[in-house]
């Protein structure tokens, strides 16, 4: 399991994932989930994957690969995000095609999805959640982030605390209180946790850090909110029978 999520704001964008991945209990490793394709003032374009892992690989290989190929279709010549979007659910149908009957001969299914966010000069951000089948959604207004992967325990959080409104900083905080949320309740999720925070029309990636086990500040953000919510649990109103 993985939990990775995309955060557009006003200011900008959050885009986070855990590292931890498991093929079975005895079997747990550490593998990025976080791709940057980036050219600075031109595009940013960020790929956060869930699912087989084998499967996210070769689609972030694809990619890749047409980069590198002159004259193919690629997320450096992408006119738009949402040309963007199309390429990655391509690659996904491409590898579904290529594995997916070998996949269901095992009863395993091709359940890779990816959130994409980013900014190529001359549109605004956007973020969208790319599904298996390969069709996809775009944040909105009313629904600024997206979530894969293990989502429920860290979703409370979110929804309280983040609006479009909301600093970058204080985003990022609340997302890695989410972060928190979830390792505290799901083995399947595990640092190291990697994290992006894009300022709005800056095309450049400039805030970029990973929390490995021991961080200094993501264990002291852990201590003062398990602290603080004890506190506030305290202080509410006494229940009356």
């Amino acid at each position: 399991m993985t939990y990775c999520i995309g955060v557009k704001l006003d200011s900008g964008l959050i885009m986070a994932s855990d590292s931890r991945t498991n093929a079975g209990m005895d079997n747990i490793a550490k593998f990025c989930k976080m791709t940057v394709f980036e050219r600075r003032g031109d595009r940013v374009v960020v790929l956060l994957s869930s699912g087989n892992l084998a499967g996210t690989q070769a689609v972030i290989g694809v990619l890749n690969q047409r980069c590198d190929t002159e004259g193919a279709a690629s997320l450096w010549n992408a006119r738009t995000m949402f040309d963007v979007a199309v390429l990655v659910a391509d690659a996904m149908r491409d590898i579904e095609r290529r594995d997916g009957q070998y996949l269901q001969e095992s009863d395993i299914g091709f359940n890779d999805s990816f959130i994409v966010g980013g900014q190529i000069r001359g549109e605004p951000m956007r973020l969208f959640r790319i599904y298996a089948e390969g069709n996809f959604i775009e944040a909105g207004i009313d629904t600024p982030y997206f979530q894969t992967g293990e989502t429920k325990y860290g979703k409370p959080i979110i929804d309280r605390v983040i609006t479009r409104a909301t600093p970058l900083a204080e985003a990022a905080k609340c997302v890695l209180v989410s972060f928190d949320s979830t390792m505290r309740c799901n083995l399947s999720v595990g640092m190291p946790i990697d994290l992006i925070c894009y300022e709005n029309d800056s095309l450049e990636v400039a805030r970029r850090r990973r929390f490995d086990e021991g961080d200094g500040y993501f264990a002291a953000l852990s201590n003062a909110w398990s602290s603080g919510t004890r506190r506030v649990f305290r202080e509410l109103p006494e229940f009356a029978w």
